[in-house]
């Protein structure tokens, strides 16, 4: 059980000790194929964040796995050589170890321990050493290390904060590791007959290690030792990095959960509310008063509208918080599965709600295991094919209005639709007629029914026809959609359709059948008048010309089946909005105008009709339905 300073920063410990991790995972894998110096810094960087991290908190055992994963890292930094795949594997499961660790701290569980990995580590860290002193004479190791032993003064009043200080000031020299006892005890006083060892890296001078503790009162320098690897030659002294220019400061950050940031913006979106409320109600005072209370309104809705702006951007989070473990998750399973894949991702710097992204971690790591397990072949079939050995996954992410498409491709065999619409009818899912009927977009969805998988063999990577339904419905609870695109021994492509944000929208309000309802800016394309005189037929369907095209005609009021009241208007107006298959007009009684509302989600029984995406609150306090335009005309 932590004690109550360890608990404090606990969850911070965590949450960036797993981000790190994640991060070592994704870039020693990158390692394996072609070894760059900025890869190696990178990897050795985060292991070192980890050892810091977990050493302060007192969680040895994963400070003493990441110090290994750090030294062996450190000989690769030297010399640059690639790593084993056998190496690469021991890391891997260090990484392993070290999150499992983590969880069982976060969890106030025993840390599993890890001996026999520890003994793996320095078995190939001796190895590497000595390979590398054969191959090259000079000197070789890592930042000096001294081995630091410290007593605090029995009359000393306050042992933990002479304690502590020691800790902090050399901390600033470089790192402390393996310190008896952890850090906690030795903030809470708890210092054995005053005893406070660890061991320091650094390039500090062996003088400025005794000078600092020399300088803090109650404190006496015991004893200050080399510490040599095993192998290993004398260590190097690094240069340390310029200071920092006078006046240059660093970028100033502080976590907060995810549950605060939900609560601001449900309180700024109440704001927004209340503010138009306010709007509403100015509207009806008259005198002296009116102008003044109207320029105070604009004032308090600039105010608003800037706060929840700042809300919603500090929500936003690279789409890479869920790219980053997919290099491991591609590696493991291919390796598994005996193939060879190459993973290449683009635009994983898109920003996206946090909501959805912390959503999207297990649909795209679902499609990612179908796509290595069941869509790219063995070496040998795709040599017999033509095909390179190694198979190709791209993960391609890019901004389109107001979405986020996410693109998951594979150049393996494809789907294939027959064998869909065999399985789907033999589970009575759908009728040979049905089947007949479907076109190949709707025959490539079958995929998503519960139980249907075109899988050659059950694994325990995936082919248990379970799973794609899954996806479907967590993107579309998102507000997204999912389409399939396939070609037979061609490959597939999964491309998942997302909104940025799930809290805010600008609509355009219409009216149709009397009532009130709100489609989204980002789907209009303009609007357009005609008289019902001037409307031209098709095929016995209206249509509209707007900007050089000629559109079919659908009336709002019959999509939401309502009834129709005949136009009283001269005019009639038509709102042109994008779908997936081009531009539709749809005919509406009259326009009221745009908002900027915050969008609520729908709850049972309203959030199974299609074509309804949320509902929202307007200032004169009636609430009013969003339209799913796409859903809504394609119904």
């Amino acid at each position: 059980m932590a004690s109550w300073d360890t608990e404090k920063y606990l969850a911070l410990y965590v949450s960036e000790s797993s981000e790190h991790l994640d991060a070592l995972a994704r870039t020693v894998v990158a390692l394996e194929k072609e070894p760059t110096a900025a890869q190696v810094d990178e990897a050795f960087r985060h292991a070192h964040s980890v050892k810091g991290m977990s050493s302060s908190l007192g969680f040895e055992p994963t400070a003493r796995l990441a110090h290994r994963v750090e030294d062996l890292l450190q000989k690769n930094r030297e010399h640059l050589t690639p790593l084993s795949r056998a190496t690469i594997d021991l890391v891997l499961a260090a990484v392993d170890a070290m999150q499992a660790q983590v969880r069982a701290a976060r969890d106030h569980q025993p840390l599993p321990a890890a001996e026999p990995l520890e003994k793996s580590l320095e078995a190939a860290l001796t190895g590497a050493v000595a390979e590398a002193a054969a191959d090259e004479p000079s000197v070789v190791g890592s930042l000096p290390r001294w081995a630091v032993k410290v007593r605090v003064s029995p009359t000393s009043t306050q042992p933990g904060v002479r304690g502590f200080l020691v800790y902090k000031r050399l901390s600033l020299l470089g790192n402390l590791f393996d310190l008896k006892p952890p850090l906690d005890q030795v903030k809470s006083g708890r210092l054995p007959q005053g005893l406070f060892s660890f061991e320091f890296e650094g390039s500090a001078a062996k003088d400025d290690i005794q000078k600092t503790v020399a300088a803090i009162v109650d404190v006496e320098l015991l004893s200050i030792e080399p510490v040599t690897i095993a192998g290993a030659r004398e260590p190097k002294v690094e240069v340390p990095e310029p200071p920092r220019p006078v006046g240059e400061e660093p970028a100033r950050t502080i976590r907060i959960k995810t549950e605060v940031l939900d609560q601001f913006l449900d309180a700024s979106g109440e704001l927004l509310l209340a503010t138009s409320r306010v709007r509403e109600i100015s509207r009806s005072v008259a005198g002296d008063v009116k102008a003044p209370l109207e320029e105070a309104i604009d004032r308090l809705a600039s105010l608003v509208r800037d706060l929840n702006d700042r809300v919603m951007r500090s929500r936003l989070t690279p789409i890479a918080l869920v790219t980053d473990r997919l290099p491991r998750v591609a590696r493991d399973i291919a390796r598994r599965r005996g193939r060879e894949v190459d993973l290449v991702m683009t635009g994983v710097d898109i920003e996206l709600d946090r909501a959805i992204v912390d959503e999207l971690g297990d649909p795209v790591l679902h499609i990612l295991r179908n796509a290595i397990d069941h869509g790219i072949e063995l070496p040998e079939e795709r040599r017999m094919r033509g095909k390179s050995p190694t198979g190709k996954v791209e993960v391609n992410v890019r901004r389109q209005r107001d979405r986020v498409l996410v693109d998951i491709s594979d150049d393996g065999r494809g789907l294939d639709t027959e064998r869909l619409k065999v399985l789907a009818i033999e589970r009575g899912l759908l009728t040979p007629e049905a089947a007949k009927s479907l076109s190949e977009a709707e025959a490539l969805m079958l995929c998503c029914l519960p139980g249907v998988s075109t899988a050659g063999s059950i694994t325990d990577v995936s082919g248990r026809g379970v799973g794609m339904d899954a996806v479907k419905r967590s993107i579309e609870a998102l507000g997204g959609t999912l389409e399939i695109e396939s070609a037979r021994a061609r490959g597939t492509t999964f491309r998942l359709s997302l909104p940025l944000t799930v809290a805010m929208i600008r609509l355009l309000l219409v009216r149709a059948s009397g009532q009130t309802f709100g489609l989204p800016l980002a789907r209009v394309a303009g609007v357009v008048e005609s008289t019902l005189a001037a409307l031209n037929s098709s095929q016995s369907v209206p249509v509209v010309q707007f900007a050089g095209q000629v559109l079919p005609v659908r009336t709002l009021a019959s999509l939401l089946d309502l009834e129709e009241a005949a136009p009283t208007a001269s005019t009639i107006s038509f709102v042109v909005v994008d779908i997936d298959a081009g531009r539709v007009a749809l005919q509406i009684d009259s326009l009221i105008g745009q908002e900027e509302v915050v969008l609520k989600p729908l709850t049972r029984p309203l959030d199974s009709i299609v074509g309804l995406s949320g509902v929202t609150i307007l200032g004169d306090g009636h609430p009013v339905f969003i339209l799913d335009v796409a859903k809504l005309v394609g119904a």
